[in-house]
């Protein structure tokens, strides 16, 4: 099974980025997490959605091929960040690589509640017509106090964290496999 991740910060020592990596090798026998860079795409134009730029074709690309998409986002001022957006916008137009295509939701901040500002505000717009993505319900991953979580190498060390990490990537796997990934 192969899952695109698009992170939200473009940060390099981003706490959001150090879980993706985090999750791309403690369940690399469950699935292939593809990190997608998103922070080379263009502001989104409908002048140009019809010719996008190569990072365009590209991005879009590897979202198509994915089974399903990781959203790990920050939380800027309430919701997710400039360039999440952006990328969103990119997906939901011309060709829609994202109808259909189920996603799944995480997120780090240093504050008390994680992220939960900025993910309700993601489901939201992945349920949006130009992308209709499928969420599974009931499976956030809210890390706050991340940086009390999380140690300089990016490796989670909050035993209850990991514990909550692990039961949800092996719902999320059963969702997937159940309802959208064909399993040989």
């Amino acid at each position: 099974m192969k899952i695109a991740a698009i992170v939200g910060s473009t940060r390099k020592e981003s706490y959001n980025l150090k879980l993706a990596k985090y999750i791309q090798e403690r369940y690399q026998d469950k699935f292939t997490l593809d990190i997608v860079e998103i922070g080379d795409l263009p502001f989104y134009n409908q002048d140009t959605e019809n010719e996008p730029t190569a990072e365009v074709v590209e991005f879009k690309k590897r979202i198509k091929e994915a089974d399903a998409v990781l959203w790990v986002t920050p939380e800027y001022n309430g919701t997710i960040t400039a360039n999440m957006k952006n990328a969103i916008d990119w997906l939901s137009r011309v060709d829609q690589v994202m109808i259909g295509k189920p996603s799944w939701i995480a997120g780090a901040s240093m504050g008390a509640l994680g992220t939960v500002k900025a993910q309700a505000h993601l489901r939201d717009i992945l349920f949006a017509p130009g992308l209709s993505s499928p969420v599974l319900p009931g499976n956030e991953v809210l890390i706050g106090a991340v940086h009390e979580k999380m140690d300089e190498n990016g490796d989670l060390t909050d035993e209850a964290t990991i514990d909550f990490l692990d039961g949800v990537v092996d719902n999320v796997v059963q969702w997937l496999e159940k309802n959208y990934v064909v399993t040989n």
